[in-house]
């Protein structure tokens, strides 16, 4: 696993001018802390109606754009946001908090360090506690059942090792196919992504958007399961709904 290349910024006495480039982050912050967010990117949909300065998009933030609204911090993580992106905001002045997030446990430690840590708030927000209570009472998985899992179509990519999405499925009794791969999204072969041996196609509608009428048909004969994608991938308050969401999409024998 990846070390964390930034410091941890510490409490702070005064609640911060906050731009995120994460849509996950996003939506926590902005449901945790009124007035904190100042910016964030145009992939940034939720919550509806937020209303902040919009800075492009998460692969191609406008760096002078985010310096301009002043920012005390800016939320980044390793995954979404390109690291030359993050090295110009520093060169810029700004403070940049990037997150690391490829497990459950993971994801509740670093939403606790971005909305204490990093942006003052006296303590987690509810919602949080609710979101590790539900996955708490996830029971514990039976017989697993193998999956494969694209998150991409032309060329087809799947999930790989070592991912937060790949570490919800286990809690819920599907096994990645492809969760030893040396690539965390390795591009494969449709051919052989058919003949790997899964018992269940899992497609969700992001980052590409599969639908009944678009990824099942490349899988005949498997089983498929359409999933929101918001509650596969995204870390924040989607937690305290997805077990039960994620359970009923992928249906029976999983927990």
């Amino acid at each position: 696993m990846a070390a964390r290349t930034h410091a941890n910024p510490g409490p702070r006495a005064v609640r911060p001018r906050v731009v995120s480039l994460v849509p996950s982050l996003t939506e926590a912050l902005a449901v945790s802390g009124a007035g904190l967010l100042v910016g964030a990117t145009d992939w940034c949909v939720r919550p509806a109606g937020l209303d902040v300065a919009r800075i492009g998009g998460t692969k191609n933030p406008d760096v002078a754009a985010v310096l301009a609204l002043r920012p005390d911090l800016v939320v980044a993580n390793e995954e979404e946001n390109r690291a030359a992106d993050l090295d110009a905001l520093r060169a810029g002045g700004a403070e940049v908090l990037v997150t690391e997030v490829r497990t459950l446990e993971q994801a509740f430690a670093e939403l606790d360090r971005v909305l204490v840590d990093g942006c003052g708030l006296a303590a987690p927000p509810p919602w949080l506690a609710r979101a590790r209570a539900a996955w708490d009472a996830v029971p514990p998985p039976g017989v697993p059942r193998r999956a494969v899992v694209p998150v991409w179509r032309r060329p087809w990519m799947v999930l790989g090792r070592d991912t937060f999405a790949g570490d919800l499925l286990a809690r819920l009794g599907v096994s990645n196919v492809y969760g030893d791969h040396t690539e965390r999204y390795p591009r494969v072969p449709l051919d052989d992504l058919v003949a790997a041996g899964a018992d269940l196609v899992v497609l969700p509608d992001e980052p590409y958007r599969f639908t009944a009428d678009d990824g099942p048909e490349a899988f005949p004969g498997l089983p498929s399961a359409l999933v929101d994608g918001r509650m596969l991938t995204w870390y924040g308050p989607s937690l305290v709904v997805a077990p039960d969401a994620l359970r009923a999409a992928l249906g029976a024998g999983c927990g």
